[in-house]
């Protein structure tokens, strides 16, 4: 593809997410300047460790998703202790059949890595480190950031920006007259990641309550590549790491996890635990992302995983705009579903951690009640919480959604299953077959080239829309044709006269029964005028 704009897009920030706004963005033809305060990568501890499938999948249409999966850890089962005591464990739906497991564990360095490496090659990509933001300012034509530089104050232009610095990005949102409301947890946890032998632990993330080798408080353990484990630890608001270092505490906490053989600290950090999110994810020209717009507990790792789904979110729409594909104010819709999806994030992860600590009496006394009960008794499980684990956001209030009463979402679904099929939700992946590209092999791949139009058998095969630009990317496909056996349909859950619409995301913009209301929905997912329906 190639760009419809000469001034490229800014990104701020060139963690994974900054990394991966760069790389989605030159995917759709645009060139890009990342650029970020620090002088070169900073490569310390393992950080945000656990990747969700449909994550891998988003990295994979930039070209690194298969090799993550590889270099990673593959976990398929969560497990939930209390003490000693297993609760309950569960694994991971998939309606579809992805190439991904449900959680690859893996070092952000090494994440970062491999984008890096892949945005060495991306020739409409610029990485400049050493440009702290300083200021941003908008006119009607594009953005100007102004940097600190070793060089002095340097502005640089561009037609949009991305602003994906990490939780430190109080200068970005102050320039963007944003506010950063929310929480601070007041207990500490501490992180180790330890070289170890642990036999059958390396396909599994263990949840232990109350156990007696951290009374009164929680312990999560990760498997992690190379025969490393991630272990946290709640601990009090006074705990001092260098003490426990040097009175042999930190040893002793670690035996009681692995027993007496060796072991090797490769990191550990102390931290608190935030509980933020910016009033507006978009500013004029800017769209705010990743840890700059929210901060979450890790308990769940919707993190990492959500800033790469804004990321995704934020550049098929800048690029739509910037080609002269949609209206600027396709731009608002970032917003609505981004925040709406970081306002759930909160959500889960506030409840997690309330239930991880409680803070009256009355409130654990009640947690121990659940506990204890949730032994024996199935519906007490229900309401163990020990953290909901990431998942694509679902947008059905979404103004680019065409809501359909025949397929009503109903509501969050349980813990480890995914939503059915349906409008604002994420298509189910699966294998398919499209004559003349043997380089698409997965519906989402067919999904990501641009807006996709499914047709089942009894349904008629609709024309392009005439009001759509000549070149903006449409392909209508029988269901039939791109999987002869039961496959995709079984998994959309698709009729035979329905009509199926993907957004370039690979969300479900609509499902529709008459040919007359493809073209209003094609507009609404574009935010395009919508036209009349022809009566039929």
């Amino acid at each position: 593809m190639t760009s419809s704009t000469s001034a490229p897009v800014l990104v701020l920030g060139c963690g994974p997410v900054g990394q991966t706004t760069a790389l989605l963005l030159a995917r759709w033809g645009l060139s890009v300047v990342v650029l970020d305060g620090r002088p070169e990568r900073d490569v310390i501890g393992s950080k945000a460790i656990c990747q969700q499938r449909d994550v891998l999948d988003v990295w994979d249409s930039v070209g690194v998703g298969a090799e993550v999966a590889r270099r990673g850890v593959t976990w398929t089962t969560a497990r939930t202790f209390h003490r000693d005591e297993e609760l309950f464990s569960f694994q991971f739906a998939d309606r579809g059949k992805s190439p991904f497991p449900p959680f690859v564990n893996i070092s952000q360095c090494e994440t970062e890595q491999l984008l890096d490496e892949r945005i060495a090659a991306e020739p409409l990509i610029e990485v400049r480190w050493g440009h702290r933001v300083t200021d941003i300012q908008q006119d009607g034509s594009g953005v100007t950031v102004v940097c600190a530089t070793t060089d002095g104050e340097t502005p640089v232009r561009g037609a949009y920006a991305v602003a994906c610095a990490g939780p430190r990005s109080d200068a970005i949102r102050a320039a963007l007259g944003l506010s950063f409301e929310g929480e601070t947890f007041e207990d500490y946890f501490l992180i180790c990641d330890i070289r170890t032998d642990l036999p059958g632990w390396e396909t599994e993330r263990r949840f232990y309550f109350d156990p007696e080798w951290n009374p009164g408080r929680q312990v999560l353990i990760h498997p992690c590549p190379d025969s490393t484990f991630r272990i946290d630890w709640q601990v009090p608001p006074d705990f001092d790491l260098a003490a426990e270092e040097t009175s042999g505490g930190l040893d002793r906490r670690i035996r009681q996890v692995i027993g007496d053989q060796p072991y090797e600290i490769v990191w550990k950090s102390v931290y608190r635990f935030h509980s933020r999110v910016v009033d507006r994810m978009r500013v004029g020209r800017v769209l705010v992302a990743g840890d700059a717009a929210h901060l979450v507990s890790p308990f769940g790792a919707r993190g990492l995983n959500s800033g790469v789904l804004d990321a995704e979110n934020a550049a098929w729409k800048i690029a739509f705009v910037a080609r002269g594909w949609a209206p600027e104010s396709l731009l608002d819709s970032y917003h609505d579903e981004r925040h709406a999806a970081a306002l759930e994030n909160i959500d889960v992860t506030g409840a997690t951690m309330r239930f991880l600590v409680p803070g009256t009496d009355e409130e654990a006394a009640r947690r121990l009640d659940v506990l204890e009960r949730a032994a024996t008794d199935p519906s007490a499980r229900a309401l163990v919480d020990s953290g909901r684990l990431a998942e694509p956001f679902w947008y059905v209030d979404s103004p680019l959604t065409t809501p359909d009463e025949r397929r009503p979402f109903r509501g969050r679904p349980a813990r480890g299953d995914v939503p059915v099929p349906g409008p604002g939700v994420l298509v189910p992946d699966c294998p398919i077959s499209v004559p003349g590209r043997p380089e698409l092999g997965r519906l989402r791949q067919l999904a990501r080239a641009g807006v996709t139009v499914l047709v089942g058998d009894d349904a008629p095969l609709p024309s392009r829309p005439e009001t759509l630009p000549a070149d903006l990317p449409v392909a209508v496909h029988r269901i039939s044709e791109l999987d002869a056996g039961p496959t995709l349909r079984e998994a959309l859950g698709a009729r035979p006269d329905e009509i199926w619409v993907l957004r370039p995301d690979g969300h479900v913009a609509a499902v529709l029964t008459r040919i007359a209301d493809v073209a209003p929905a094609v507009a609404r997912l574009l935010d395009r005028s919508v036209p009349s329906p022809v009566l039929a």
